[in-house]
């Protein structure tokens, strides 16, 4: 990973000036700039539709997360585009596309998800008598009260002891 990390802007370099010795040498700069411009203009349509979605929202006291993960990957998908090189424009082409964004998505988390499992860092897998077919992303809250039949017995006779204790 760090080995991609290093070579990563070389490698955008070097798909410019292949991109340069193809063609024109003005084509990978105009390319460039046009893409700046595109990742630019895209970032500023998004950010003014997030705000306006957002004010809706607030005003029906409904917010729909799946409209904000769209925008937020259509804001990563103008960064990229706005980053010089053909490597992350295709990138940033792969993550507009909702198909693949969601593919790509499931990949990623997929593997996030199984390296979880592996270290064994996540709450549901310390928790006793977890059973994953059991397991469910929603929570429940509330309070609650024990009508079982002896339930109020057991409180008497620790409240007894406790009485007893404190006669010592």
């Amino acid at each position: 990973m760090r080995l991609l990390l290093l070579f990563y802007p070389w490698l955008e370099l070097l798909s410019l000036i292949q991109l340069g010795i193809e063609t024109r040498a003005i084509v990978p700069l105009l390319w460039v700039l046009a893409m700046f411009m595109l990742g630019a203009a895209l970032l500023k349509r998004v950010g003014t539709a997030s705000v306006l979605r957002l004010r809706e929202a607030q005003q029906s006291g409904v917010l729909q997360q799946s409209l904000f993960l769209d925008d937020l990957a259509v804001v990563v998908a103008a960064l990229l585009l706005m980053i010089p090189g053909l490597l992350s424009d295709f990138f940033a082409v792969v993550v507009l596309i909702a198909p693949l964004r969601r593919l790509l998505a499931r990949v990623l988390l997929g593997k996030v998800v199984s390296q979880a499992d592996a270290s064994g860092w996540h709450a549901s897998s310390s928790m006793p008598g977890n059973d994953s077919k059991f397991q469910s992303s929603e929570i429940l809250e509330g309070d609650y009260q024990d009508i079982s039949p002896d339930a109020g017995r057991h409180n008497l006779v620790d409240r007894s002891e406790d009485d007893a204790e404190g006669d010592r």
